[in-house]
């Protein structure tokens, strides 16, 4: 598949190493993909996939309502994909190691939205920042120790 349009891409400087991150990055991401209002919005889009499956904790072909992990680089990389009727999407962690015993979690969305509906849904999603804002909160919730 040929890569998605880029949207955005947000990073956040954590006070940690790579290797006490990754845990965290990989509960937090299981958290928040877990939650009812995401399942019930993802039915409500018409999302793929529509439910949980796969291996827990979280690991390549694990499906949450609107995700699948589709590539994990242990310590480096988390990358995961979905499409709703409005969207087709991808999101993916990298974190990057510092040299000063931090390190970089960067989170980078792409997604193309195809139709009149597609254009209204990248306005009231991405245009709007309410997109961004959800980005930098997540991030943030990292920086904590």
């Amino acid at each position: 598949m040929e890569p998605l349009p880029f949207v955005d891409e947000h990073s956040v400087v954590v006070g940690v190493r790579g290797e006490v991150l990754w845990p965290r990055l990989l509960l937090g991401v299981e958290r928040a993909l877990s939650g009812a209002f995401g399942a019930w919005y993802v039915r409500r889009v018409r999302g793929v996939p529509r439910g949980h499956a796969g291996v827990r904790p979280l690991a390549e072909g694990s499906e949450y309502p609107g995700f699948r992990v589709v590539r994990v680089l242990p310590g480096r990389e988390l990358a995961l994909e979905g499409r709703h009727r409005f969207s087709t999407y991808s999101l993916v962690f990298r974190i990057q190691e510092l040299t000063d015993g931090r390190c970089r979690l960067r989170a980078e969305t792409r997604a193309v939205f195809p139709g009149a509906a597609g254009w209204v849904y990248r306005l009231l999603v991405i245009r709007s920042g309410g997109h961004a804002l959800g980005m930098r909160r997540m991030l943030d919730g990292y920086r904590r120790p």
